[in-house]
């Protein structure tokens, strides 16, 4: 009776290689979508354009060429501009000095300036660039003239660059400035509007009361209480500028709270308790929605963050110092790890 082979170890390890590649590959679209090459080029003396061509040449800059954005059919202009025309938007995030020194050289060792910046028109004519801010810079740096820039004849364009900006990641500070930035800009130029209608340029509402707080103290711990906002901050149906008076409101009251969380911390360190979550482990403590989960799909905050922040401020208030243990604290550190 003949024997059946064992199976090849290699021969599984292979298998389950091969697997592993195709779930991770990216499935192509169905249908193709998107202009066809006909479509895409755009005459530079093309009316469409006529007045971002006039913009670039009384900035003393020289347009290139045109085309239509290949997905959106959204008209472009590639120019060359003088470095002085072109400023960042005034609601994008704090430059890095360091970062922009340090792309200046890596730059100048190319011999190179490869990545055009996205220009879009801003107020008053102005030229503004709304994720270009550090090549900008650092085109200064290296004293260019000249710079090479992709400028949209669709102003809003400036608004909803955030998603897309990937020069320098943001972290939370960041994106907080620059979205409570883009919302006082907005409120200037479109104070009826409501808060709502921004969500997609604003990517979520607590980075707007995130971005007050960080206005006030730059080195506020956003991270400890972001998963608290997340549950009880949404966008307001109330106009740009009531919103942004109402955040100011919730801001203060966070700080405040954050203040007593300070000096509980201060009191549990000196009484032995070293942990590095010691933060997270106070504001989990006081956070009034820490065990709600939401069903799949439901958007609806637990509570408002008014009333959130009211019972918040009530605990962080009656905190027992002495029902801290070195075994709750260990749990949290599991937490946050499981979290990274």
């Amino acid at each position: 009776m003949a024997t059946a082979k064992p199976k090849s170890k290699t021969a599984g390890v292979r298998k389950s290689a091969t697997s592993k590649r195709a779930r991770g590959r990216l499935a192509p679209a169905r249908k193709t979508r998107g202009l066809d090459a006909a479509e895409v080029a755009i005459a530079i003396d093309s009316v469409e354009i006529a007045d971002v061509v006039a913009l670039v040449r009384s900035a003393g800059g020289a347009p290139i060429g045109a085309y239509r954005d290949p997905l959106g059919g959204r008209p472009l202009v590639l120019a060359s501009l003088p470095l002085n025309a072109v400023q960042p938007t005034p609601f994008q995030r704090d430059l890095s000095p360091t970062h922009a020194k340090r792309l200046a050289v890596k730059i100048d060792e190319t011999a190179a300036f490869l990545d055009p910046l996205i220009v879009v028109r801003g107020e008053d004519g102005r030229l503004w660039t709304p994720n270009g801010r550090h090549r900008l810079a650092a085109a200064k740096i290296l004293g260019l003239k000249q710079i090479t820039a992709l400028i949209s004849p669709d102003e809003t364009l400036a608004y909803r660059i955030l998603a897309l900006n990937t020069e320098k990641a943001h972290n939370l500070r960041d994106r907080s400035l620059e979205v409570v930035r883009m919302a006082r800009s907005l409120a200037k130029r479109q104070g009826a509007s409501k808060e709502s209608q921004y969500s997609a340029e604003f990517e979520s509402a607590e980075l707007l009361t995130l971005g007050i707080v960080y206005e006030k103290s730059s080195r506020f711990a956003g991270g400890a209480y972001g998963s608290f906002l997340k549950k009880v901050d949404r966008f307001s149906e109330r106009t740009l500028a009531a919103s942004l008076r109402e955040r100011e409101g919730f801001a203060s009251r966070l700080l405040d709270i954050d203040a007593q969380a300070k000096r509980i911390m201060e009191t549990l360190q000196t009484r032995g308790f070293k942990s590095p979550y010691l933060r997270n482990y106070v504001v989990a403590r006081i956070n009034p929605v820490r065990f709600h989960k939401s069903k799949k799909g439901d958007t609806t905050p637990p509570m408002p963050l008014a009333q959130a922040l009211t019972r918040m401020a009530a605990a962080v208030k009656n905190f027992k110092i002495d029902s801290v243990s070195n075994a709750d604290l260990a749990w949290v550190a599991v937490g946050a790890g499981a979290q990274e």
